[in-house]
């Protein structure tokens, strides 16, 4: 035999594995695959993949979203059904994070009216602990370190405190049940908003109103704590408001650097630090939380 009637049959299988570019996909990204519970899982972790829509056309498909469910189609998965389950689990621990979320307020508050020693780093410490509360392990912020941002976070903290005396820390405290409530709730509604899309730019733009609506929403409830704490909007609002981000930062699992930036930001002394370091976080957030990979489930 030439090496001329070898050619086509080595280049056979190059030919057939061309034929179906999907086949390749499914094999790199199998794990992702395999542990999807639907076709969104798929299309968030692809896009964390750096998979566009445009990217998708090479794959013979119209969108990212499409893919996925081909993707979806084709991964083999156990025949047995999944049991029947009446109580759900993320129910109770919604109900559980929401009771945590509101221990910081009534610590302080309580800290606060009987004039304990201390009562403003301990305001700082349960503060800064709720921030912790809503990220899971599985969609902890990516990155090094980290605890370094709890660190930033206290240290931005407990420095507007000593500078501004205990009421301050009992309005950060008292903000952070609203703070929970609300980032639960835009959680939930991206997740529907993910449900019903069906490009990824048509998602980023359901998406931002909902960031926005969110903000405004926690910004009114701060100045509430801030009135009732007794401390000047001023400093409270921009403060709350930059831990508030911060939160919903790591609970999506978002890298820690811009975050630990915004916090190092609200170190300088000077009166306008804090609230630039907000409004910073919150052109980050729009960037970040538009992302389909932000909200899928761990």
């Amino acid at each position: 035999m030439t090496l001329d009637e070898a050619a086509p049959v080595a280049a056979a299988p190059r030919r057939r594995a061309a034929g179906d570019p999907v086949k390749t996909l499914l094999h790199r990204h199998r794990a992702l695959c395999e542990r999807a519970v639907d076709p969104l899982e798929i299309a968030a972790g692809l896009e964390a993949q750096g998979i566009t829509d445009r990217t998708a056309a090479r794959f013979r498909h119209r969108d990212v979203f499409s893919l996925a469910e081909e993707l979806y189609a084709r991964t083999p998965r156990g025949d047995e059904p999944a049991a029947p389950s009446t109580v759900r689990p993320s129910d109770a621990r919604a109900l559980r994070g929401f009771g945590y979320a509101l221990l910081p307020g009534v610590l302080a508050l309580a800290a606060g009216a009987a004039v304990v020693p201390y009562a403003g780093p301990l305001a700082v410490a349960v503060t800064v602990a709720a921030l912790a509360w809503p990220a899971k392990p599985e969609r902890a912020a990516a990155g090094r370190f980290p605890y370094a941002v709890l660190l930033l976070a206290a240290a931005a903290a407990g420095w507007a405190v000593h500078r501004h005396g205990t009421p301050l820390g009992v309005a950060l405290a008292l903000a952070a049940a609203p703070g929970h409530l609300a980032g639960a709730v835009y959680a939930a509604r991206a997740r529907s908003r993910l449900a019903g899309s069906r490009v990824l730019e048509d998602f980023a733009d359901r998406a931002r109103p909902l960031l926005i609506a969110a903000t405004l929403a926690f910004t009114a409830a701060a100045a509430g704590a801030a009135a009732l704490a007794g401390t000047p909007y001023a400093v409270a609002v921009p403060l709350a408001l930059l831990l508030f981000l911060t939160r919903l930062l790591l609970s999506h699992g978002a890298p820690r650097g811009p975050v630990a930036a915004a916090l190092a930001l609200a170190l300088v002394p000077t009166p306008p630090a804090v609230a630039v370091a907000a409004a910073g976080l919150l052109v980050h957030a729009a960037l970040v939380l538009s992302r389909a990979s932000a909200h899928a489930r761990p």
